[in-house]
């Protein structure tokens, strides 16, 4: 039976609205393009009270990066559209793994799978992208997908994983999944381009967990 989640609240110091948050999505609506922003996330909704009633300074330090430049729909020299985008999240390493799949323009949920114990970012990275590319093979289409792991993407290219992840009894089914989707890659073509996600000037790829 997978852990469940433990939830996160999220302070917003300096943004749109200031307060505190239970999601990231609402959160992120805050800081997103916002210059300046000062925010972080938190284990109990008592430690959130507690941090925005104090200064950020105290929590995030006075040198804290502003909050990354960020892409919006209609944007100049953004992302293709339409596309989609994909991520992966994973709470230590290894640790509890999770990746899933947007709709680059509105961040629509595609799909998601996980959490799974014991497995890395890199391996979810490249999972998130196979399942794009079967999902998309299966509804004929050649969109293009955006990831932020150039890991991920070239471990795509040769078709096979290079993680130095040991299997055990935890991560059976994570072992799985990799077994399957390099049994796609050596099975299948596709004419779908896999791009690099600009960070730098777009902000967090869409399908990003908000894992701050």
């Amino acid at each position: 039976m997978a852990k469940r989640k433990k939830p996160k609240f999220y302070v917003v110091w300096e943004g749109a609205r200031p307060g505190v948050y239970t999601n990231w999505p609402d959160c992120q609506q805050q800081v997103q393009g916002y210059p300046g922003a000062r925010y972080k996330s938190f284990g109990s909704m008592a430690e959130a009270k507690a941090a925005f009633a104090g200064e950020s300074v105290d929590f995030i330090g006075a040198d804290a990066k502003p909050a990354a430049p960020t892409w919006t729909p209609g944007m100049e020299g953004g992302p293709r559209l339409p596309s989609w985008s994909v991520d992966a999240a994973c709470s230590g390493n290894p640790g509890l793994m999770e990746y899933r799949g947007v709709i680059t323009e509105t961040g629509e949920e595609i799909f998601r799978v996980g959490p799974l114990e014991n497995g890395t970012n890199n391996i979810g990275e490249f999972l998130a992208l196979v399942h794009a590319l079967a999902l998309l093979e299966k509804q004929g289409s050649n969109m293009p997908i955006y990831t932020d792991s150039r890991t991920a993407m070239a471990w795509v290219r040769n078709k096979r994983t290079k993680t130095k992840l040991e299997q055990d009894e935890s991560n059976t089914r994570i072992f799985e999944l990799i077994d399957r989707a390099e049994d796609w890659l050596r099975n299948h073509t596709f004419e779908n381009s896999i791009m690099k996600w600009d960070t730098d000037s777009w902000g967090e790829v869409p399908a990003d967990f908000g894992r701050k």
